[in-house]
């Protein structure tokens, strides 16, 4: 029952989160450059609301941060309902802004701020999911339990592409004038349902054990000592977010931009696109979390590492093709398998390269900061590039997505899962048997 009630938490917070994400992301790309930033240049306008994705994303690191020590002074559980809260109700305003005509430059800095609390709440949310997933695990069972979060992201990401889909088969005009505003009130629904699991939800073994251990460490000083000790278990979490950020955004979100702008290619295209291959994620996830049990979580990373260099090109020759069925297995090899995949495996991978009296400031900072740089800039940077280019040419992209490969394969070579279970609190056998 307990665990049961730990999934719940973890799933339902995890889906919130990209529901929100890939939700503004797509309305960032579609419908906010001319209601927000209006234009004669389209492009331009587009770069502005790609913009306002990007402060979400500079948000997010203060977010992981602060929220970080927060969860290893107090607790997970208190951070968790703060994230939920942040993320859901940021979502729910954005929603209810009046357009640029309406009420002029007050418009865009709504947008703005609202963007930013959201981001906060983002920043919050990953590092204590994951660190909540991984300490609530039996030995065994990390890899699994250490994918619940991944497999929330693809549940919120299947939903808010199906909400996407929807809204780019109706009228352009209706899109614009108020129907894009139907899916961020809506998630009100899922805040008000979310908040009353995550109260349920108890606190996690390792934690109480560290407070138990460390009585005062309601005045502890995790980020004082995730830099003086945990440095490289730091290091090794920012390499493999950043590459995995910037491959994973680009071809979530950058792709509907180019499908669109540069070739010419229907909206709902794209978004059915994201739909499919989320839908092959919400089976992938669970299925490469319980592979991490078999051959340990590093091996997965490293498959989904060689498979996104492998795809650096041939995705765009299959974008190009402007046929729907090759662009939809495009998304699906991308977005369907190989970033679930690395993003179930991360979820044990991660945390593990930090003890618990640390953890959730290691993951917070760790993965905020350099996930920031990247998810917000790879896609922003990737769109610059194809807009400057003569013939709109993607190579550039592509060496992006090599350049994120390498990141993740490099990181994953220094793993400090030893070293931390050496040094941890918690019985090194049991942590061999867990891994």
């Amino acid at each position: 029952m307990t665990m049961n009630r730990v999934r719940r938490a973890v799933v339902v917070g995890s889906a919130l989160e990209w529901f929100d994400f890939y939700l503004y992301a797509s309305m960032a790309a579609l419908v906010f450059g001319p209601i927000f930033f209006p234009s004669e240049n389209s492009a331009n306008a587009t770069l502005a609301a790609f913009a306002t994705f990007a402060v979400g994303f500079l948000a997010r690191p203060v977010g992981g941060i602060l929220f970080g020590v927060i969860a290893d002074r107090v607790g997970r559980k208190r951070v968790l309902s703060i994230s939920f809260l942040l993320m859901g109700g940021s979502s729910v305003l954005i929603g209810l802004i009046p357009t640029y005509a309406s009420i002029g430059i007050l418009a865009p800095i709504l947008l703005v701020a609202f963007r930013i609390l959201q981001g906060l709440g983002a920043g919050a949310e990953v590092g204590s999911a994951m660190a909540v997933a991984y300490e609530h695990a039996v030995p065994g069972s990390r890899g699994r339990q250490g994918a619940w979060t991944a497999l929330g992201v693809n549940i919120g990401l299947f939903a808010s592409a199906v909400a996407v889909a929807g809204l780019t088969s109706l009228d352009r005009e209706l899109l614009q004038s108020w129907a894009w505003r139907i899916p961020f009130v809506a998630s009100l629904v899922l805040v008000v349902f979310g908040l009353w699991i995550r109260r349920q939800m108890p606190e996690t073994p390792e934690f109480e054990q560290v407070v138990s251990t460390v009585p005062n460490q309601k005045k502890a000083r995790p980020l004082r000592d995730l830099f003086k000790s945990e440095w490289r278990g730091l290091a090794v979490v920012m390499v493999i977010t950043f590459g995995y950020n910037g491959v994973s955004y680009t071809f979530k979100t950058f792709s509907l931009s180019y499908l669109t702008q540069f070739r010419d290619v229907a909206a709902n295209v794209g978004a059915v696109g994201i739909m499919l291959a989320s839908g092959c994620a919400i089976v992938i996830a669970p299925l490469a979390g319980r592979l991490c049990d078999q051959v340990d979580a590093a091996r997965v990373i490293y498959f989904g590492a060689a498979g996104t260099a492998a795809m650096a090109f041939p995705f765009f020759w299959l974008l190009n093709s402007g046929k729907p069925t090759y662009i939809w297995a495009a998304l699906i090899l991308t977005t369907g398998i190989l970033v679930p995949a690395m993003l179930a495996a991360s979820g044990s991978f991660l945390a593990r390269q930090f003890p618990a009296k640390v953890r959730t400031s290691g993951l917070g900072t760790g993965r905020e900061v350099s996930g920031a740089i990247a998810g917000a800039l790879a896609p922003l940077g990737a769109l610059t590039m194809v807009t400057m280019s003569s013939d709109h040419a993607t190579r550039g992209v592509s060496t992006l997505f090599l350049i994120g490969a390498t990141c993740i394969a490099v990181g994953c070579m220094f793993d400090q899962q030893r070293r931390v279970n050496s040094r941890s609190l918690v019985d090194p056998v049991e942590q061999r048997i867990s891994r």
